[in-house]
């Protein structure tokens, strides 16, 4: 039984380490495609999404991220939504890279990110429960909850 629960442990921390080591960082002259900002200058915000054919677009954040990836007739002409590979951002907590579409995100908060008031990814329920407490957030979203208007809705400081 204990020889079972070790190997169980063995497998999740190896498949954990693969998906982080598949994960790209950005380039020192990767630009976030919705602002322009350079990307690697906010490491602690990083979020990816990587594509089928092995390339990459980063984010210096999860609301230009959102935006991306509503509009990408915008901001990724001949993309296709069926050929996103993973979609990835940075925990606040352990700044590790994780789905997004795991994440809960807290907006609201004290907290900015480098384009101002963000969507602040968090790993589970209870560190999502302690930032909104520790950091006066407003509300926590699934990756599911966060439509095309609210990113921009977060930028003018509407946290619904």
């Amino acid at each position: 039984m204990l020889r079972r629960a070790f190997l169980g442990f063995c497998l999740g921390l190896w498949v954990s380490l693969a998906l982080a080591q598949s994960v790209p960082k950005p380039g020192a002259k990767d630009l976030c495609p919705v602002c322009g900002m350079i990307v690697s200058k906010y490491p602690n915000w990083v979020a990816v999404v990587t594509w089928k054919d092995g390339h990459s677009h980063f984010f210096d954040g999860a609301k230009d991220m959102f935006k991306f990836l509503h509009d990408l007739k915008k901001y990724a002409p001949g993309h296709r939504k069926e050929d996103i590979a993973g979609i990835w951002v940075t925990d606040f907590y352990n700044l590790e890279r994780m789905d997004a579409r795991q994440a809960l995100f807290v907006t609201g908060s004290d907290v900015l990110g480098p384009m101002g008031h963000e969507f602040v990814p968090l790993a589970n329920q209870a560190d999502a429960d302690d930032f909104l407490k520790d950091h006066k957030g407003r509300r926590i979203y699934t990756f599911k909850q966060i439509g095309p208007t609210l990113p921009e809705r977060l930028d003018n400081g509407k946290f619904d």
